[in-house]
């Protein structure tokens, strides 16, 4: 992957996750997100029991690894987000559609479980800095019952 399409990656799959979870899009918002681009040589990944080093064709595999903090992640919100993040890695390959051997896995980090700035990060007290909409921030405290 040039390192264009990692700029482009992580612009888009920052936004694929962020808009969803905020209920809109805020490039303040953008801060509080990460995006690692991590590649593994041949040998140190497998695939049907076989090293892809030992594959005769070279596989286009990525596993993408979503981690967010419990919020408002219903099953259609989810499928919306890995929906996008698909067709985003897709458009930065120069892909009409994905490839099958990318994996998207879509994580939620329970609520008191996520540590950032020396401490324990609530999505509640995220809700007071503003970036949320009010439908998406009382969807959130109705999961809570907060």
């Amino acid at each position: 992957m040039s390192q264009e399409q990692r700029r482009t990656l992580a612009e888009t799959l920052t936004d694929a996750v962020l808009v969803p979870e905020i209920g809109q899009f805020a490039p303040a918002a953008r801060a509080g997100f990460q995006v690692h681009f991590v590649e593994r040589a041949p040998d140190t990944m497998a695939i049907g029991g076989r090293l892809l080093a030992d594959v005769e064709q070279d596989p286009d595999v990525m596993v993408i690894d979503v981690a967010v903090m419990d919020g408002d992640w219903r099953q259609e919100v989810r499928t919306s987000v890995i929906e996008r993040i698909l067709a985003d890695m897709a458009d930065a390959c120069g892909l009409a559609q994905p490839s099958p051997a990318w994996w998207v896995n879509f994580r939620v980090i329970d609520e008191g479980s996520w540590g950032s700035s020396g401490g324990v990060l609530s999505i509640l007290s995220l809700l007071r800095t503003g970036v949320f909409t009010e439908e998406k921030a009382t969807a959130i405290r109705t999961r809570f019952h907060a």
